[in-house]
């Protein structure tokens, strides 16, 4: 019961009453929000016992940290006393078992699924996770309709919240999707949700079984988490679900960073946490991130490793917050080709996805680098034609770009979920 309060206050906070219309309130209420929490880690952990905590530019000499010194330090930096190894072990069991429900001194723990090329351990508390899906409801519920929502998540991992605020007003259902699909599409056909969340990959079958007529469901609202969700996958859905807008959830183990609105403009959550900007191009920037409420595990000027691309218009929705364009993929995604006349050239994934779905047919893909001069492409739908075109467009992208376009594999392309779907990786 105290958790479901907990949710609902949270729910009314960011819905009704922390909604800033102006850049100078938002910027306001971060600097105070900022002070606030450099305080509470000063006192609370090791990591962050000798920081400055007087003023803002006592925040910019914080060191940014990563996922690595994160792990390095694990110990020092939480600050509930949470041992690392411990935490390990409960974390691994979990997913080895599909059980979720273990606490270690009341505090949930979990891995991040690893799509940079290393796990991250991540604990939080119940107060920490009430917040969170205050959070996630606030800015997902449709703005007419609040109740009566039957809300599917698909994901790969359980979060036991859910099940503690389910009520006769909101009902969740978890599908765990390292479980067979073909269960999951008869359970989902039968929970007749209004609301999905899912990875793209998964709403990639969830649209295939509705094509086929397998499933009959009528979402009013598709929210995609966890994957990047390209604009060619986005339009699919819209087509099948009869949806305008895919919605989007920022959402990984740092915290809840932002969401797609009801105007359909991509946000980041200025009223949760505060973003930093490393340019890697003139609109491309990776995020720094400092969560506002984050308190047994501090997220502190953390250098995540996608990469963002701006957009300066103010959206119609009313918010002040900061809108982009769109999540293009993984910093460590950017393919390095051998150049023409400079020794190498970076090519942005979304310049990589474009060479493929330019080829008419292509459904399902993804363009793997194995090094400087070879790359497998993995196509559903393979023919002469469709190789012949997206092989023309590499070549005009090289010339353009001026580097050496690289051999081109084809091979077959094959669903796995267990891993996260990435349409444009490198591996070296």
């Amino acid at each position: 019961m105290i958790e479901k309060l907990k949710v609902v206050k949270n729910f009314i906070s960011l819905r009704y009453f922390k909604k800033f219309k102006t850049r100078k309130k938002l910027e306001k209420y971060q600097k105070k929000m900022l002070l606030k929490q450099m305080k509470y880690i000063k006192k609370n952990s090791n990591y962050f016992k000798d920081i400055k905590a007087d003023s803002i530019d006592d925040f910019k000499k914080i060191p940014i940290m990563d996922k690595k010194i994160m792990m390095e330090n694990f110990n020092d930096l939480n600050c509930v006393n949470i041992d690392r190894d411990e935490a390990l072990e409960i974390a691994i069991n979990g997913e080895k078992n599909r059980n979720f429900d273990e606490k270690l001194n009341n505090i949930s723990v979990g891995l991040s699924s690893g799509t940079s090329g290393a796990r991250g351990l991540f604990i939080i508390s119940d107060e920490e996770r009430a917040l969170w899906a205050g959070g996630v409801l606030a800015k997902f519920l449709p703005k007419k309709n609040i109740f009566g929502h039957k809300i599917a998540f698909f994901l790969r991992a359980d979060n036991n919240l859910y099940e503690t605020i389910n009520s006769k007003v909101i009902q969740f259902k978890y599908f765990d999707i390292m479980k067979d699909m073909k269960d999951n599409i008869r359970s989902l056909n039968e929970y007749q949700p209004t609301i999905i969340v899912a990875p793209p990959s998964v709403l990639l079958l969830l649209a295939e079984a509705q094509n086929n007529k397998t499933i009959n469901v009528n979402p009013v609202k598709i929210i995609s988490v966890a994957e990047v969700l390209h604009k060619e996958d986005e339009d699919y859905f819209k087509k099948v679900f009869h949806l305008k807008i895919i919605h989007q959830a920022y959402q990984c183990t740092e915290g809840f960073l932002g969401y797609v609105c009801e105007c359909g403009n991509f946000h980041i959550n200025e009223d949760v946490i505060y973003l930093e900007k490393e340019y890697i191009d003139k609109e491309r920037f990776v995020p720094i991130i400092t969560d506002f409420l984050r308190k047994s595990q501090p997220i502190i000027r953390y250098r995540l490793n996608d990469i963002l691309i701006e957009d300066n218009k103010m959206c119609p929705c009313g918010s002040a917050t900061m809108v982009i364009k769109r999540i293009e993929g993984r910093e460590d995604d950017i393919f390095i080709f051998r150049g023409i006349k400079e020794k190498e050239i970076t090519v942005f994934p979304d310049f990589i996805s474009r060479c493929v779905i330019y080829a008419k047919g292509v459904k399902n893909y993804k363009v793997v680098q194995e090094d400087r001069e070879n790359i497998t492409i993995y196509l559903d739908n393979m023919n002469s034609k469709i190789t012949k075109k997206i092989q023309e467009e590499f070549e005009t992208l090289a010339e353009k770009m001026k580097f050496i376009c690289p051999k081109i594999k084809f091979s077959k392309y094959e669903f796995n979920l267990t891993k996260k779907m990435k349409r444009v990786e490198r591996r070296k």
